[in-house]
């Protein structure tokens, strides 16, 4: 390990227990050092957050109504309200907010906290904010649909769904409450605090921002008073390391005590090490190749179809993804309720050509193709531009940071984007609202879909059929529904879905108690211990 990395690593706990330098070879016994890639943030603010490092982060800074939590992130608990009564019927779910909770500043949690967290999501109308306004909320109604009553919170929803889904709405990233009181102190020119919380904390979670510094590190410390009892630990440090190589060098000598990103091959490579543990932990996220329709070439249906047979998604799960993904060929992951678990397409680049020749499609066509630079996506990117040039698509890959790529994406400028996709909340809506609607395709109609920033707009049945799913009450009917909505999408999109992720996990033996679930929002360091 290098003398300016280890600097590096000491220069990011200034804020924790000084220790001697030669500590370092054996990190902090109450601070866990974690080595990941975090280059995807681009903004902490749970209003705006949407990537996955900033989901993750989200989680331990801040707490909303409902949650999922650790020890179980499978289930839906009560979180900073102790009790909620919902009425159908009438669309509206009242909250009961536990008693005694105080913000990271002391200030006490109250109904208008979350009044005010819920307003900012809408008027600020940033990227993950339709999780919220497809309640019906829009800026010009609010204050009618969330109000407080003698203490309580209640909420007023529209549109056809249930209660159950609205709670998994609330239970999402921008539900997270903030401190009201410290966000309007800091606000600068109508912002809402925006600017000031992309840079500091103001939540009840279990651990309060220390420090962060996009591309270099997350530096968080214990909130002694959190009301689901005090982190394990006086401390987590995120250290971002692009670089798969250097997260195992760092781990191997000591130097943190979790890497996030290995290979494969690198997982493999620890069997065996006395001092060292690895952890397999099943995602929801899908992996995927996705053509935007602005550009000409990628608009004939024949190039979708063809496409689907130029992957080839065996040759990468039996080598550099081993134990990393699986392939999955639909948007909703496996595993939950309606997911679709078949895989009709593999690798037949002769197939592909016919297919393109059928269609009058002329050869060759030149894309660009946008990737994250780290690793598996680099990797992944090369596969593609081997396979797809077997039948005269060639890919020109434009490497960037993840939000630069993501950013890129949003504003639909890109040709082809190899990128992925979580639910937004455990619920098959959250992915068919996604892949499978897009009513309004104008570049004026911001939609935070993989649908409309790939420029595609969704056949009417299609729009219909999505809708009618999220109304659908009966849980059988509604699977069945959603199925199908996979299958026309698996069939006939620009969208090719090809992987499942799973996420492996190499830490020391000494530390214990890590939850990681599905969602880069159910990743808990607060039970952490190391011993």
């Amino acid at each position: 390990m290098t003398k300016v990395f280890r600097v590096a690593l000491l220069a990011a706990a200034l804020a924790m227990p000084i220790l001697p330098i030669q500590g370092w070879a054996a990190t902090p016994a109450d601070v866990l050092v974690v080595a990941q890639n975090i280059d995807d943030i681009v903004s902490i603010d749970p209003a705006e957050a949407y990537e996955f490092s900033s989901g993750e982060y989200a989680t331990q800074t801040y707490d909303r109504l409902v949650q999922y939590d650790a020890p179980n992130p499978k289930a839906l608990v009560a979180g900073l309200a102790k009790e909620w009564v919902a009425d159908d019927a009438n669309k509206t779910i009242t909250f009961t907010l536990r008693d005694g909770v105080k913000f990271s500043s002391g200030n006490p949690l109250r109904a208008e906290d979350v009044v005010y967290s819920w307003k900012r999501v809408v008027d600020l109308n940033k990227a993950p904010a339709f999780i919220l306004t497809q309640l019906g909320w829009t800026p010009e109604n609010y204050d009618k649909m969330v109000t407080v009553d003698d203490g309580k919170v209640k909420v007023k929803y529209e549109g056809d769904f249930s209660s159950a889904f609205v709670l998994n709405v609330l239970a999402s990233r921008p539900a997270s409450i903030v401190d009201a009181v410290t966000v309007q102190a800091n606000e600068a020119n109508g912002d809402m605090g925006n600017a000031w919380l992309k840079a500091n904390s103001a939540g009840t979670g279990p651990f309060v921002l220390k420090a962060f510094r996009p591309g270099e590190l997350i530096n968080l410390k214990a909130n002694p008073d959190y009301f689901n009892g005090a982190p394990a630990l006086k401390g987590v440090i995120i250290r971002h390391v692009a670089e798969a190589a250097t997260q195992q060098l760092l781990l191997q000598s000591g130097d943190v005590d979790m890497a996030k990103n290995l290979t494969s091959d690198q997982i493999a490579s620890l069997a065996g090490n006395d001092k060292l543990a690895t952890e397999t932990y099943p995602q929801a996220a899908v992996h995927f190749l996705s053509f935007n329709q602005k550009t000409a070439a990628l608009t004939p249906p024949a190039v979708w179809e063809a496409a689907r047979y130029l992957v080839n998604y065996k040759g990468m799960t039996d080598t550099f993804l081993k134990g990393q993904m699986e392939t999955h060929q639909a948007f909703w992951p496996k595993g939950f309720p309606g997911s679709l678990d078949e895989n009709p397409y593999s690798y037949d680049p002769a197939k592909a050509k016919q297919i393109l020749a059928d269609a009058g499609i002329k050869t060759p066509i030149k894309v660009t193709l946008d990737v994250i630079n780290s690793t598996p996506f680099t990797d992944i990117a090369q596969s593609l531009q081997a396979g797809f040039a077997e039948a005269g698509i060639t890919f020109d890959i434009i490497p960037g940071t993840g939000s630069q790529v993501i950013t890129k994406y949003r504003s639909r400028t890109h040709e082809a984007m190899l990128l992925y996709w979580a639910p937004d909340f455990m619920d098959p809506d959250s992915n068919a609202a996604a892949f499978a609607y897009n009513a309004d395709n104008s570049d004026d109609h911001v939609q935070g879909s993989a649908a409309w920033r790939n420029s595609w707009a969704v056949p009417d049945e299609m729009n219909k059929e999505t809708k009618a799913a999220l109304a659908e009450a009966d849980p059988a009917k509604r699977d069945a529904m959603y199925i199908d909505l996979q299958k026309k999408v698996q069939a006939n999109s620009p969208i090719v879905i090809m992987f499942q992720a799973a996420t492996q996990v190499a830490r020391a033996k000494n530390v214990e108690g890590y939850v990681n679930g599905a969602l880069s929002d159910f990743v808990f360091y607060r039970q952490v211990k190391k011993n």
